[in-house]
């Protein structure tokens, strides 16, 4: 088993300070410079993509206003999501902790439904087919999902149950698994790998959203029975149904879909 390497979260503080009679204390944390490293290295890749062809058409100020209009969703849609399906109870409470983005509480599906409003808006506004953006930035997505782990990980939060599996990691002196570093390496690595690799090839339209659909569902619905629920939330139904099984479901569904509508497309109808 392995010692939990206890870093800390806060890399620097900032504050206390008031706003229209609130008072904040913003503090920088490895959580959120993680995400701005997925970000980067998205924008990074879909940039080498543009200039060697693989999207043709685009230019980098479009590729870096398409990145720009993802992160926004991301930050926007997690945040909203985080309090609609885990916290609504204590936001109604606390109405103000919507924008206390540096106290954590990110939610994936909820940045999945703000990253897909970001692309219908981005699609309106670039003339651009909606699916056409999906299915460019999916393979990229993974960077993100993956670095986020680690910052849960550093955190020290969403761990898994207690165990005696050799690989455990001990945390407040229980043996627990490493959940965050099995959805790092599943919804980070094997995904960016697998999804990286089948779009380096034209493909049909949605074929490349669908693969991250069905990949990204099916994997935290797994990772879903030895990590721990949340506290506040529980167990949903039967001991053992949690809320991110719940949420995985329609993913596991839609990339079922999107591979079926797939099949009636040829990778020679895709547009750039």
């Amino acid at each position: 088993m392995f010692e939990y390497p206890d870093i800390d979260p806060i890399i620097a503080s900032f504050g206390p300070f008031e706003i229209f009679g609130m008072t904040f204390n913003p503090v920088l944390r490895w959580y959120g410079v993680m995400y701005l490293v997925g970000i980067a290295l998205a924008w990074w890749l879909l940039q080498k993509r543009a200039k060697s062809g693989r999207h043709p058409g685009w230019t980098g100020e479009q590729v870096t206003d398409l990145i720009f209009y993802g992160a926004f969703g991301v930050v926007l849609g997690g945040r909203i999501g985080s309090i609609l399906f885990y916290n609504f109870d204590s936001w109604l409470t606390d109405p103000v902790s919507l924008f206390r983005i540096w106290e954590g509480g990110m939610s994936f599906h909820g940045g999945l439904l703000g990253v897909l409003v970001a692309m219908w808006l981005y699609a309106r506004q670039s003339g651009r087919q909606f699916w056409v953006l999906v299915d460019m930035i999916a393979p990229v997505v993974p960077l993100g999902l993956g670095a986020g782990r680690i910052g849960n990980f550093i955190n020290g939060e969403l761990w898994g149950k207690v165990t005696d599996f050799p690989l455990a990691m001990v945390y407040n002196g229980q043996p627990r698994h490493a959940s965050q570093l099995y959805e790092f390496f599943l919804e980070g690595v094997v995904m960016f790998v697998v999804l990286y690799w089948y779009s380096t090839k034209p493909r049909a339209l949605c074929a490349v959203s669908g693969w991250f659909a069905l990949m990204y569902g099916s994997f935290r619905f797994l990772v879903e029975f030895v990590r721990l629920p949340d506290a506040h939330i529980g167990y949903l139904a039967f001991g053992w149904v949690t809320m991110g099984q719940v949420l995985s479901l329609p993913l596991i569904a839609a990339g079922l879909y999107l591979l079926w509508r797939s099949r009636r497309e040829s990778p020679a109808e895709q547009p750039a």
